[in-house]
């Protein structure tokens, strides 16, 4: 099952495990880790981004692959779309069936809004779903809203818009409550007082968790709740294009039948995308943690709307995907494996970095180690460093692996590893996007009745993002988008309805001189392409 190195590198790591559990690395200096960063993090390669010609972010540095998909042409270019045959006529129109749009959807239902969730694949297929670790909350004694916020603005480089990530700590704490009485099983003392965890970059224990299946556990719950209410659920249907108001508006958005193809038009006083992110685009080459359907939808119907984006350029890989075996290659190997005491471990069985850095500086320092320092592992198939788990039951006891990341122990199982008793092999993948969609505190872009909330919003979490603020950040900004978009609606008259502005964009690719056969959005990732090429 293993190579040789590999094998012979197993043997260095076990037989430093005893050292290394005691071991702590110290935490980098600023300056080492902006050095570290522009050195060898893939946002610093410049060779990987281009500057937007067209659009809102006219001018600004994205990655290659999001630029060819924002300056693409429309899906219903050249196709007639007749505005008159409304399909459905909502209050609020949520694009987006994952943990931001359903919390979106509750909200806006409680305000009385006519509400209706439109989705590519089906609800609760999403990050949200995939998501392991778990959701910050500063709710203990010893902890604050302040000091959440100290920890986000520091991990994000003090990128952060002040007011989104103020309201991210502040309404946290609310948040885990509104879940926990959803019917959300938080893992919990006899007591029922709450566990938390440490994550990279936190300065306290706040992370809450159910295990490691802690976004499957939020959507599970959510979804339940959306359908209970009986809020209508368009599955299997794209949203293709926005459509605005004469005024400028936005006054709902062009649909596609995922299977038949089909044109559907949906009219709404607001609509909230909430569309997640953009992992399966696999920028720079790189594997992903992302579930199928992440394919930066949202930002580009925003963009062609007028949306201005923030921080597009950022992406995260997170530090831990497996990299062995190479049926799993890029899957999630959850944060929450180092903050029980795991540690990263390079080919000679040295403890190389503090394992709770953050992200970005984590992942940064394993690329480093594979490639400068030649101390990675190779595999038939790739390299990477080992993830050093029977280290867990070595400092908590036995046991408490099945008990507190039961997930990734079945994970690994499947193919014969036994993580209680065998380290696992880690390379960064593809996993959030940091950048998106600019709003405001109250959810809304700078276009009138377009709200964003999760993945698809940028700023929240500047350039960075610490581990269980994106679980944190749909509940907060997916709850925040449906109460305010509702609450517009009742004051909103809607205009005829035009497509002028898909017309604008389009004669803007044209006298820009950009020659391109692409359309966007994407909606799925294109990978018989990739075989074929």
């Amino acid at each position: 099952m293993y190579n040789e190195e590999m094998k012979e590198s197993m043997k260095k790591v076990a037989a430093h495990r005893e050292a290394n559990a005691v071991l702590e690395p110290r935490r980098m200096t600023a300056d080492e880790k902006d050095k570290l960063l522009a050195t060898y993090h893939p946002d610093y390669k410049q060779s990987e981004f281009t500057t937007l010609s067209i659009g809102p972010n006219k001018g600004e540095k994205v990655p290659l692959e999001l630029a060819a998909l924002l300056q693409a042409h429309s899906r219903i270019k050249n196709k007639k779309i007749n505005l008159d045959k409304v399909d459905y006529d909502v209050d609020v129109l949520i694009i987006g069936g994952g943990g931001a749009g359903a919390s979106a959807a509750i909200e806006a239902d409680n305000n009385g809004a006519s509400t209706m969730i439109v989705t590519k694949l089906r609800i609760g297929d999403a990050n949200t779903m995939m998501a392991e670790g778990g959701i910050q909350a500063a709710d203990k004694p010893n902890d604050s809203p302040a000091q959440h916020y100290i920890d986000a603005f520091g991990g994000g480089h003090f990128a952060a818009k002040p007011e989104l990530l103020y309201k991210l700590v502040n309404d946290a704490p609310e948040a885990i409550q509104w879940l926990n009485n959803l019917g959300v099983e938080f893992d919990k003392e006899p007591d029922g007082t709450m566990i938390t965890t440490h994550g990279g970059g936190t300065s306290r224990k706040r992370m809450h968790a159910a295990k490691d299946y802690s976004g499957a556990e939020i959507m599970r719950t959510l979804r339940d709740e959306v359908q209970n209410r009986q809020i209508p659920i368009v599955d299997f249907t794209s949203a293709i294009e926005l459509i605005k108001d004469e005024d400028g508006k936005i006054a709902g958005a062009v649909l596609m039948n995922m299977e038949t193809e089909e044109i559907l038009i949906a009219k709404a006083k607001t609509v909230i995308i909430a569309t997640g992110g953009a992992g399966r685009l696999h920028y720079q080459g790189f594997p992903t943690s992302n579930h199928y359907g992440a394919t930066a939808d949202g930002l580009v119907l925003g963009y062609r709307a007028g949306a201005k984006l923030l921080y597009a350029d950022t992406l995260q890989y997170h530090p831990t995907g497996a990299a062995y075996p190479e049926q799993i290659f890029g899957a999630l190997v959850t944060e929450k494996v180092r903050s029980l005491g795991a540690k990263l471990i390079n080919v000679d069985g040295e403890a190389f970095m503090h394992p709770l850095e953050t992200r970005d500086v984590s992942a940064a320092s394993i690329i480093r180690e594979c490639s400068t320092n030649g101390k990675g592992v190779h595999t038939d198939d790739g390299v990477g460093v080992w993830l050093d788990t029977p280290m867990i039951e070595l400092k908590n006891g036995e046991g408490t692996i099945e008990k507190r990341i039961p997930a990734m122990m079945r994970m690994f199982a499947k193919y014969g590893i036994d993580i209680r008793k065998e380290p696992i092999l880690v390379y960064p993948t593809l996993h959030y996007q940091n950048g998106g969609l600019d709003i405001s505190a109250n959810g809304m872009t700078g276009v009138e009745n377009l709200y964003v909330a999760g993945e698809a919003v940028g700023g929240i979490h500047g350039r960075n993002r610490l581990m269980g603020n994106s679980l944190l950040d749909i509940i907060v900004f997916g709850r925040n988008a449906g109460k305010n978009a509702s609450e517009k609606a009742k004051d909103v008259e809607l205009k005829n309805l035009t497509l002028s502005h898909v017309e604008s964009f389009e004669q803007e690719i044209e006298n820009a001189g950009i020659k391109t056969d692409k359309v966007s959005p994407q909606l799925l990732p294109d990978y018989v392409r990739k075989v074929n090429e």
